[in-house]
């Protein structure tokens, strides 16, 4: 694993070449031949990690002012030379010691190397899906050896007295060397990029500034161009935090660059926010509806991007500023009230805090709700994105419920498309409709084929189609909208037969005939204690059986998805309805007072039940029996 090159009786005084961790050779490959369409991000990502550099020594800066007493104020500066064919990145921040470099650039990323890798493997190798994806995972500095035969790296953390040399040629390995204090800079570190041949036109002074202006000019710390070896510094970009400056005075493209390299992402925002907050808390904020799906958003760590900073001090690059459910949104926060001489952890722990938390959460739940209600189309693709997610507040956070409702968009039997409001539903109750009707499950077309809609199909009553994993939840737990409560079509008696049926609409059933009741009474001996009860249906205008909850305890996509993750002991039985006008069921009554039939009838009580099992999507309990007994039934009738 380590060779040495330059024997030493000080071992930490010598320069090791040490191989990358596993995949990183995989990755590199991946970086120079599969992402190499989109070389430019480079510039910005080798800036993003100078700039973080530096906002690093300036929060450490508090507790030891020494640390920037040398190497000037903070800034970047980019140097070109032509002829030697390098381009040098240098910034005046916290730098990096031995055991550092090791850990930074030995063993990238390793919280995400692999997803990166199958990500990469798996999906799109398009200019901006790899984009995407380097921001994503973190591992913005190998994007160099999309460029570059060798990079090498000069530092000397702040307040150190040595200084190391990192150099690589993208190969598989490393080395690390003490770099002579005459040669390495105050504090800080320049990255040195030996161009390839195919990418000899980034060391032109005009295209990287184009590139840094395009990509890189709202951060937060000044950035020169060095136009030739010997040239005076010449600034390109200010180094004024963007959300320090009036509305009025940022340009849109000024805002969506800034949410890239924020970001990860190289789409377009798809809401911007922009605002500060004056009276008992100062503080500013900018944040980002992103304009698609972070590929972390359903990450079970459920962490946001957002930057908290006190006084233009970065304190946390990870800060809880939001609740979970506003997790994809990306976010900075400047406070001028909250301490700068305490630790993160004691911020965060602050009334101050606290109160800028929710001072922020809610207003970003104004803004989507006055998007939705003032660009419905623009809103509809932040809520395809985001929906699953935001409904994950109306069960957590009962505080924002009503505001929540405002915006949610819902799926239902009359509109499976999407778009409705519970204002729209509720607008169109059925007379004699108390409830908000719902149906939960995993698949929003299995869900809108599902029998147990029919009846209410047959009155014209709507019913909210639920098929996000968090909508048996919060729908179990919230008391209703608009004084109307939230029932299940799942669960106990449907409570439909007052709503008058629709014009054209076939005619019910009357009582239950004596043959069906004894019918009925056979299907709940046959079945035993697969079943709590058999009866007949008022929700069933087509299909043969369906089945539904108890009227008490969870319907049945909720117990089905605690039951899966071992949260509840034994499942409750179903009840089977089943369609007493049905003329299979007429049919079947019929049959079993013949002694000859009885085997017949017995099978098809189980298929029947078997049957609505699968209109679940849930298998056969025996698929053996099931097809033994359906085998049987097609051979008597084919006979």
């Amino acid at each position: 694993m380590t060779t040495e090159v330059h024997p030493n009786t000080d071992e930490a005084n010598q320069a090791k070449t040490q191989n990358f961790e596993a995949d990183v050779s995989r990755l590199l490959y991946l970086m120079v031949h599969s992402i190499y369409s989109d070389r430019d991000i480079f510039v910005r990502e080798l800036i993003s990690n100078a700039a973080d550099a530096c906002e690093k020594l300036r929060y450490e800066a508090l507790a030891k002012p020494e640390l920037i007493e040398e190497g000037g104020p903070f800034a970047i500066s980019i140097g070109v030379d032509p002829d030697e064919k390098t381009l040098t990145f240098a910034d005046n921040g916290v730098g990096m010691g031995r055991e550092e470099l090791v850990e930074a650039l030995g063993r990238i990323a390793s919280s995400g190397t692999r997803a990166f890798l199958e990500k990469l493997g798996a999906e799109d190798k398009t200019k901006e899906g790899a984009a995407n994806l380097i921001g994503q995972f973190g591992i913005g500095f190998y994007s160099a050896f999309m460029v570059a035969d060798e990079v090498v790296v000069e530092t000397r953390r702040a307040g150190a007295s040595e200084a190391w040399s990192w150099s690589s040629d993208g190969k598989g390995a490393y080395t690390i060397a003490p770099l002579p204090l005459d040669r390495a800079p105050a504090r800080g570190a320049r990255v040195i990029l030996h161009l390839n041949d195919a990418s000899t036109d980034y060391a032109e002074a005009h295209r990287i500034e184009r590139i840094v202006r395009e990509h890189s000019g709202a951060v937060a710390v000044p950035i020169d161009l060095i136009d030739k070896p010997g040239a005076e510094p010449r600034r390109i970009a200010d180094g004024a935090a963007i959300w320090a400056k009036s509305k009025s005075d940022v340009k849109p493209e000024d805002y969506t660059e800034f949410y890239r390299g924020l970001s990860g992402q190289y789409d377009e925002p798809a809401l911007t926010i922009h605002w500060r907050a004056e009276g008992r808390h100062e503080y500013t904020v900018l944040a980002f509806i992103p304009g698609s799906r972070p590929l972390d958003l359903f990450d079970p760590a459920r962490k946001g991007r957002n930057k908290l900073y006190v006084r233009r001090v970065l304190i946390s690059q990870d800060t809880d500023l939001l609740p979970g459910w506003l997790r994809f949104v990306r976010l900075v926060v400047d406070s001028a009230d909250l301490p700068l001489n305490v630790s993160r952890e004691m911020i965060q722990e602050s009334v101050v805090f606290a109160a800028i938390r929710k001072g922020v959460a809610n207003r970003i739940v104004q803004e989507l709700t006055k998007l939705a209600e003032s660009e419905p189309e623009k809103f509809a693709k932040v809520w395809e994105n985001f929906g699953a997610v935001i409904k994950e507040g109306l069960y957590e956070d009962p505080e924002r419920r009503d505001a929540l409702f405002k915006m949610a968009r819902f799926a239902t039997s009359m509109h499976p498309d999407g778009g409705r409001t519970l204002a729209d539903y509720v607008g169109a109750l059925k007379e004699n409709q108390t409830a908000i009707f719902y149906l939960t499950g995993d698949d929003s077309k299995r869900l809108a084929a599902s029998p147990q809609l029919e009846g209410f199909r047959a009155r014209g009553v709507e019913v909210l189609l639920l098929a996000d994993p968090v909508d048996a939840f919060w729908v179990s737990t919230a008391a209703g909208y608009e004084g109307k409560p939230f029932k299940s079509v799942t669960q106990g008696a449907a409570d439909i037969k007052a709503i008058p049926l629709a014009e054209g609409a076939k005619p019910e059933p009357g009582e239950t005939p004596a043959a069906v009741a004894t019918l009925f009474a056979f299907f709940k001996q046959t079945l035993g204690d697969q079943i709590e009860d058999v009866r007949a249906s008022d929700r069933l205008t087509d299909s043969v059986a369906c089945l539904v909850a108890p009227e008490f305890g969870p319907d049945r996509q909720l117990e089905k998805m605690l039951a899966s993750h071992g949260r509840m002991g034994e499942r409750t039985k179903p009840i089977l309805e089943v369609n007493a006008g049905h003329p299979l069921i007429a049919s079947l009554a019929r049959r079993l007072p013949v002694a000859a039939d009885k085997s017949l009838v017995e099978d098809s009580a189980w298929l029947v039940f078997d049957e609505a099992r699968l209109l679940e999507g849930e298998a056969p309990n025996d698929a053996t029996a099931f097809a033994a007994r359906l085998r049987r039934i097609m051979e008597k009738a084919l006979g």
